[in-house]
């Protein structure tokens, strides 16, 4: 009997363990770890470098034939090129974008144009540059006898931009104090080394714009200060002190003027 029970047993165990699910063993741990390292030394196989340094020559069109090339791990790991093909179509669209055409700098800004203009936004600024020419007028006629102005032309347009735009990067009190010290003592040396006349008046304009750019600078009031001194008899007595009389001097004054327009204009709207 024990003889019987064990042939039935030994004939009928290879069908019951073909019935029960078979569990497959879990994957190793450096499993994620093999696979990212194989996909790195595919992606980074000879002709794919040589394709993606050539584009540095050949331009967008060698730089995308990169990526038709599709390697073993490519195949088997799709995200890596999807990610390529991204990266590609962010290159491409950059270098699609196109200036302005100089027409549309013709046309006003819409944005500007759509804003809404209150009376207080015109009455304030123009109050302003008003007061700032009568207190430069009036201190000209102390300083008369000197022989010193300081309302010079070069302080309207100084007035404009502290009046109008006290946000634009050429009213910040940095940018407009270094330019127009740097381009004034610009114009007395090239008066000094050149004299009157269109050679110093161009030197000293040449120089102070890329003074400005140099400095990061942008206050282009200051680049008239040059001019003036070189055609200009009446400053030529000022010798260096022209650096600070009247551009330097003078913008303190407006700058003070400018803190109260723009008060009146934030707080006393009509």
């Amino acid at each position: 009997m024990a003889i019987l029970s064990g042939l039935i047993l030994f004939y009928t165990l290879p069908f019951t363990m073909g019935t029960v699910p078979v569990r497959p063993p879990p994957p190793p741990a450096d499993l994620h770890l093999r696979r990212n390292a194989s996909s790195t030394m595919a992606s980074r196989s000879p002709a794919m470098v040589a394709a993606v340094s050539s584009r540095h020559f050949l331009g967008f069109f060698t730089y995308n034939r990169c990526f038709e090339f599709k390697s073993l791990s490519q195949m088997r790991y799709p995200a890596f090129l999807s990610r390529r093909r991204r990266v590609t179509t962010v290159v491409a669209s950059a270098g699609n974008l196109t200036a302005p055409s100089s027409w549309e700098s013709w046309k006003p800004d819409k944005t500007a144009v759509a804003t809404p203009l209150l009376l207080s936004d015109v009455i304030w600024p123009a109050a302003g540059a008003f007061a700032a020419m009568a207190i430069l007028g009036r201190i000209d006629q102390i300083l008369s006898p000197k022989g010193i102005s300081m309302s010079v032309a070069p302080l309207g347009a100084v007035s404009a931009i502290l009046f109008i735009t006290p946000s634009a990067p050429a009213a910040r009190k940095y940018y407009m104090f270094l330019a127009q010290i740097g381009c004034a003592a610009i114009g007395v040396v090239a008066f000094s080394a050149f004299g009157p006349g269109w050679l110093a008046r161009s030197i000293a304009l040449a120089a102070s714009i890329a003074f400005m750019v140099i400095a990061r600078a942008n206050h282009p009031p200051a680049a008239s200060l040059p001019l003036m001194f070189i055609d200009g008899a009446k400053f030529h007595h000022l010798n260096f002190w022209y650096a600070l009389v009247p551009g330097a001097a003078a913008c303190v004054i407006l700058c003070l003027l400018q803190s109260i327009v723009c008060y009146m204009k934030d707080n006393l709207k009509f």
